[in-house]
């Protein structure tokens, strides 16, 4: 390679990397310019570009040692581009908050924080009780089929639980919403063998009107326990030491005959009125007792529609509204108020609702 040439590419170099060049670059005064400037001093038609290129027309001696001066000419420039940019970018920033009639020395707004609803905390320590107990957690479908919704659960077809007055039901796909969270225990039993114990929370739906004590929507929790000699005494110390838990120590229960197609013997399970403990008030309508849950123990043709054995297995089973306990243990007047979202109501609960 002739010295020509490298005298050439050095004269070039020495040109490039004058302090012009850095003067140029520090003199940027918008991004803009700043832009323009990388363009013309890194972008493929610039000089610097040229000059790396023709590295490959000089000698490999001359490479060697003039390649790393033109890629560390290269890293500088880029360097103080970058530098260049973060200046005016900050200065951008201050002036534009200059212009803003805003004082930053202020303390924050404090964001809302949300939390958990009134019916969702009721729910998680029920379940949280029940889990302590034993009992798992198990899910089932909002929209169901008539056999886990009724037939496996002893409910024949003529039964008035089926009417159309209680249930929603989807035309034309054979559907409906579920009415009680019961069909997930048909699940559960037919997925696993005993013995089991689940709890069935969930949202639940019922053709009927609105008012102060009902709602077309509202949330079940329901228990099923199926093992070798279970028996009526272990559903009632089940469901005593359950409410015990959750309504206080002293608290007072009672079981009352009733029917259930899905249970046989079935019970109604009362509470001492936890309001006015039993000296008879409005919210007991003076009896001194409020209804809390139904229970009972599991029919054998409910065992029969999973395919286990009523001869071997017993089992028991109950089930009882959130809403109702929550209204009990809040002293919430009307059940709509859990659904309005309104947070003059919900901030009662909690403090830290903003």
């Amino acid at each position: 390679m002739s010295p020509a040439t490298r005298a050439r590419w050095e004269a070039a170099f020495k040109k490039i990397s004058g302090g012009l060049i850095r003067g140029h670059v520090s003199g940027a005064e918008t991004i803009a310019q700043l832009d323009a400037l990388r363009v013309n001093l890194l972008g493929r038609k610039s000089a610097l570009t040229a000059l790396l290129k023709g590295l490959k027309d000089l000698s490999i001696e001359d490479r060697r040692r003039l390649g790393p001066r033109a890629q560390a000419l290269k890293a500088e420039l880029e360097d103080l581009i970058a530098r260049r940019r973060r200046e005016l970018e900050s200065a951008a920033d201050e002036a534009s908050l200059e212009r803003l009639d805003l004082d930053l020395s202020l303390p924050a707004a404090v964001p809302a924080r949300g939390r958990l609803h009134p019916l969702t905390q009721t729910l998680q320590e029920m379940a949280g009780i029940l889990s302590l107990m034993g009992f798992s957690w198990a899910e089932g479908p909002h929209l169901e089929t008539e056999r886990y919704n009724f037939e496996a659960l002893n409910i024949p077809k003529h039964h008035a639980a089926r009417d159309l007055q209680d249930t929603f039901y989807l035309a034309d796909v054979g559907l409906l919403l579920r009415t009680h969270t019961s069909p997930v225990q048909i699940r559960s039993m037919e997925s696993a063998r005993p013995p089991l114990r689940v709890i069935c929370p969930g949202r639940v739906f019922r053709h009927e009107a609105v008012d102060a004590a009902h709602c077309a929507v509202f949330h079940q929790i329901e228990g099923l326990a199926v093992d070798k000699g279970i028996s009526f005494a272990d559903l009632k110390g089940t469901i005593q030491a359950f409410l015990q838990r959750l309504f206080g120590a002293d608290t007072k229960t009672r079981f009352r005959p009733s029917y259930f197609p899905f249970t046989e013997p079935s019970a109604e399970v009362d509470v001492r009125c936890i309001i006015c403990g039993g000296s008879g008030c409005p919210a007991c309508k003076r009896s001194g007792w409020i209804e809390i849950m139904g229970a009972g123990m599991v029919h054998p043709n409910v065992f029969r529609a999973v395919d286990y054995d009523p001869q071997t297995w017993s089992g028991f089973a109950f089930g009882m509204g959130v809403e109702r306990v929550a209204i009990l243990r809040l002293g919430v007047p009307d059940i709509r108020l859990f659904y309005e979202n309104d947070l003059r109501f919900l901030r009662q609960f909690d403090e830290s609702i903003v």
